[in-house]
């Protein structure tokens, strides 16, 4: 998608001209909502939301907007990331035909706009991210791909894909997380797992194939938005 990185402030009035479903609800309406994470290729209200449809937007405002809220907080502070987040759900309204459900998860789509987001104010404001995740030497690249510390953008883009991880991690049943957890955080080896769970080889290896796949499929789109 081709975002504009001008860091000018989007017109607010966008979304209630689309219809009058389409107002988003304050930023404190949806804090406490639990962040949805799904795949969505058959949600209707994905289908909705490309298409245009009356209160499509709020919709999606509701399900995401927390997930987005967190991630804008954590460069720019809770004051700045409200009115940021709003600026993010609106230009994802007017680019909703560029977005391809097949190519990739709509939080992960999200929050490449909000990666942009973040970035653009940032640059505009002349300031450093309030607190960015950052990975060891030689763990990352930077724009340039040049090895080494990653820069700033590289870091913010860090920190988001982290947040979609961890929130896609929460989607899965319990067993698949306690299997991610052990084989990703403990560095158990599969058949360390199996022993540790009381489980059938054959089960961890299948439970953990399929948690594979559905994280890399959460976090598909983020980087292309």
């Amino acid at each position: 998608m081709t975002h504009n990185q001008s860091g000018d402030s989007l017109d607010k009035s966008a979304a209630s001209n689309q219809g009058s479903g389409n107002e988003l609800p304050s930023m404190e309406a949806v804090l406490d909502r639990p962040i949805e994470l799904t795949l969505g290729h058959d949600d209707p209200c994905i289908t909705a939301f490309t298409s245009g449809e009356d209160g499509a937007l709020k919709e999606i405002y509701e399900r995401h907007s927390s997930l987005v809220f967190s991630f804008c907080t954590r460069s720019l502070g809770a004051v700045r990331a409200a009115e940021a987040t709003q600026e993010v759900f609106l230009a994802a309204w007017k680019s909703r035909g560029r977005y391809r459900p097949e190519s990739g998860s709509l939080p992960a789509w999200l929050m490449g706009i909000a990666r942009f987001k973040v970035i653009d104010i940032l640059r505009s404001d002349g300031r450093t991210p309030i607190s960015i995740d950052l990975t060891g030497p030689g763990e990352s690249r930077d724009e340039d791909g040049r090895g080494g510390n990653p820069s700033e953008n590289a870091a913010i883009s860090l920190t988001g894909e982290r947040m979609l991880l961890a929130e896609a991690i929460k989607q899965l049943p319990d067993r698949a997380q306690e299997m991610v957890r052990l084989k990703f955080f403990e560095d158990l080896t599969q058949a360390q797992i199996a022993k540790r769970c009381d489980l059938p080889l054959g089960t961890v290896k299948s439970d953990l194939r399929r948690s594979l796949v559905r994280l890399r499929l959460h976090l598909e789109g983020y980087q292309d938005a």
